[in-house]
């Protein structure tokens, strides 16, 4: 047996860890240190990142989305659009085939479309206007619209979660509300179910059948050349130092999110490469739930979010290395298209004192606030700590509850109340993809039960995404815009607190890492 060789930090955490010897003798290996560990295997059912970049591994995509922000055909070969702008029609490229051996066709991609649409913001958005979908060959599928919208690519291409995967027709069929129980796609490496190890390891091997496009690899577009034989995610080594310490030591490849604390003396290390996969980065969110007390009084949001007025100490706290953060004041990344500060008054020009005010005249009755805290992802784990810290000095009783980024994702999918298993508060990160547009944007869904986690539901709010959504003119599509982020930041849906980017930290012989939004294996070399 072949084991990973550990310090004696680190063998509290994976003593018992054992790689099979088998794995050498398929070739290249490449071990990294994912940002979390992977718990939920349907991308489809959690926003959670791990899921989505666990999709990426097997599954494919119809569209996908460049480094640039531009849409490029994935899986799809060609399509029309028809002059009243209501019948889409795909055609699939050839060579596409499941894990399983059989083809893809379109049987497989219009249950995949419906799944997905009804889990994802902007799927949910698309769903309205779809008429009905249909696959008139094994190679073709068609979208009939009720009316046109200006978004369909956008959609269909969606960079990150939820990302419209395409699963077998069987698997896709599964209730949108269930997990799935099958892991079966058409992407470019295949899940070893049988090594599947929660909590310890995940192990994915070269899909030799893959047909790679032959664009050059950008985002989620262009060619998934494989030149690695087997993929492990090492899911035990949660402690920042012994990550560092395997690395240095060769023991692991990568670690994926490189722990803030050090990133100053891997700076240092000439063993070391530190990457920025994806310059436009994330954003810091605190998510309300508006369900239970005392955040389903809108007045006690708004003194939440003035508690929140001062992101830097977050980011502070948080990340600490000045070039890596930023406070913004927009509910859409800053430096995307729809980036504004319309509405944010309530945070970006509150302070202390004006919390304190608008707490009292909520009618704030002491219900503490139950914030769950993961203490397993160093990018996100300190900032329960600070928001707990500033409620307090605003006047609320707070309940900080730790536990693991898994456990948490379960948890922020229960409407029960905060004393009977549920919350009142959490706070994450969310690549750009998932803020840049209105649509996209699931902080701003004010679709009551449908909605993102909190469950925001305003007909405000549904009304300014369905306008924005039918239009086609920039300069509209930009005021509506500043209007859904009033009216977000007038309801208390969420608040920003900052953004920052996340280097990777790679030995030097690893190459190719590509650039996007996410976590992506393909066209990765192994020189050494």
């Amino acid at each position: 047996m072949k084991m990973l060789r550990l310090t004696a930090a680190s063998l509290c955490v994976a003593s018992w860890l054992v790689f099979p010897a088998a794995a050498g003798a398929q070739g290249t290996v490449l071990r990294t240190v994912p940002h979390s560990n992977l718990a939920v295997l349907d991308p489809i059912w959690t926003t959670a990142y791990m899921s989505r970049n666990h999709g990426y591994m097997i599954y494919d995509t119809l569209f996908g989305t460049d480094e640039k922000g531009q849409i490029k055909p994935q899986m799809v070969e060609e399509w029309s659009v028809s002059p009243d702008k209501r019948l889409w029609t795909f055609k699939l490229r050839k060579g596409l085939e499941f894990h399983d051996g059989k083809p893809v066709t379109s049987e497989d991609v219009v249950p995949s479309i419906a799944r997905w649409a009804k889990r994802d913001t902007l799927g949910q958005v698309l769903d309205g206007f779809i008429e009905r979908m249909d696959a008139p060959a094994p190679d073709t599928f068609r979208l009939f619209l009720k009316e046109p919208c200006g978004f369909v690519l956008e959609a269909l291409g969606k960079p990150s979660s939820n990302v419209p995967f395409i699963m077998p027709k069987r698997i896709a069929e599964t209730d949108a509300f269930k997990q799935i129980e099958e892991h079966i796609g058409s992407g470019p490496y295949v899940f070893k179910r049988d090594e599947f190890k929660p909590g310890a390891l995940a192990v994915y091997l070269k899909n030799a059948k893959y047909v790679p496009r032959k664009e050059p690899p950008s985002g989620t577009t262009g060619g998934k050349r494989v030149f690695i034989d087997r993929i492990e995610w090492v899911l035990a080594l949660r402690d920042a130092q012994t990550q560092v310490i395997a690395l240095q030591k060769g023991e692991i490849d990568m670690i994926e999110r490189v722990p803030f604390e050090q990133i100053v003396p891997l700076r240092a290390e000439k063993s070391i490469d530190l990457v920025i996969k994806d310059p436009i980065g994330f954003q810091y969110i605190g998510r309300f739930n508006h369900l239970h007390p005392p955040f389903n009084n809108p007045k006690v949001r708004l003194a939440a979010i003035a508690a929140f007025w001062d992101q830097e100490a977050f980011l502070k706290a948080q990340i600490g290395v000045k070039d890596l953060y930023k406070t913004c004041a927009s509910m859409f990344t800053c430096g995307t298209t729809y980036a504004t500060t319309a509405g944010s008054e309530i945070q970006s020009k509150s302070n202390m004192r004006k919390a304190q005010t608008l707490l009292k005249e909520s009618g704030y009755d002491g219900t503490p606030v139950v914030i769950l805290k993961p203490t397993d992802i160093a990018t996100i784990n300190k900032l329960p700590d600070v928001g707990a810290q500033l409620l307090r000095q605003a006047g609320f009783k707070v309940d900080v509850q730790a536990m693991d980024w898994q456990t948490m994702v379960g948890r922020r999918a229960k409407k029960d109340a905060p004393d009977k298993g549920g919350w009142n508060l959490f706070f994450t990160a969310v690549v750009a993809p998932d803020t840049w547009n209105p649509i996209a944007n699931f902080g701003l869904s004010g679709a009551c039960d449908k909605a993102w986690f909190g469950w925001a539901c305003d007909e405000k709010l549904e009304q300014l995404r369905a306008k924005f959504a039918r239009s086609t003119d920039e300069a509209e599509k930009k005021k509506l815009a500043s209007e859904l982020q009033a009216r977000g930041f007038e309801i208390g849906t969420h608040m920003p607190v900052g953004e920052y980017v996340a280097p990777s930290a790679v030995r030097k012989g690893v190459k190719g890492l590509v650039v996007g939004p996410g976590d992506f294996y393909w066209n990765i070399r192994k020189e050494n």
